[in-house]
């Protein structure tokens, strides 16, 4: 397997997620509001602050590892810790009065999302937690169309959208990383089917967390839900 091949299959399974009826919904122009967002943030907020653990897990197990592969493990996570003060102070720039204590519980599947990747950085193959970096690092190609309708749609100043702006420039720098790390230490076919895998299904969880958030959403602007009282 190599790199061409995990491109590939990130881009086919790009295309077939873009065809969820709540994407078509979220860029029908006057559909969403700034809440949706909102929403959005605040289970970024939860997803991303256990992003940097569970990297530094991987370099915590008792398994023989390339010590330059734990090394890049611990400098990952390090570099990751603490992006989640991102969305919170977007939140709060979009005008809305929330701190961390504040915050409510994270979605289902939200938990979910972060439950499969710190399985996958104690028990699976250790090399399969890049599968995640691999496309989380470089997602902004691919969802462009939507943060160009926050900012121009919806009218979010850049001021409230800090986690994507400087994220971006950040992430790009961290994608050649990992994949210049996924061609020095994947070696055995074990090793590419667990990257390829664990890619492939962090996808999949992070869409079912995207398509929660349109659910909560419309339960927002329908005046049925009781979870994003911050927002009224």
């Amino acid at each position: 397997m190599t790199l061409d091949h995990l491109k590939e299959r990130l881009e086919n399974e790009f295309g077939r997620l873009a065809n969820s009826p709540y994407l078509a919904k979220v860029l029908e122009p006057g559909f969403v509001d700034k809440r949706l967002y909102a929403i959005y943030l605040t289970e970024t907020y939860h997803y991303t602050r256990h992003n940097s653990r569970n990297q530094a897990l991987v370099a915590t197990r008792p398994d023989d590892m390339d010590v330059r592969y734990i090394k890049f493990c611990l400098r990952h996570a390090e570099e990751e810790a603490g992006h989640e003060m991102m969305a919170l102070h977007d939140l709060k720039n979009l005008g809305y009065a929330i701190d961390e204590q504040n915050l409510p519980k994270p979605l289902a599947s939200t938990q979910t999302l972060v439950a499969y990747l710190y399985y996958i950085a104690e028990k699976a193959n250790p090399l399969a937690r890049l599968g995640y970096s691999y496309w989380a690092e470089q997602s902004y190609h691919f969802i462009q169309p939507i943060l160009d309708m926050i900012s121009k749609g919806l009218g979010v100043p850049d001021k409230a959208m800090t986690f994507f702006r400087e994220h971006s420039s950040i992430d790009e720098e961290h994608a050649k990383q990992v994949m210049e790390t996924i061609s020095r230490f994947a070696k055995t076919e074990d090793d590419w089917s667990s990257i390829e895998e664990c890619m492939v299904n962090s996808l999949i969880l992070t869409t079912r967390m995207t398509d929660e958030v349109f659910e909560e959403f419309m339960k927002v602007k329908n005046g049925t839900s009781t979870r994003y009282t911050f927002l009224k």
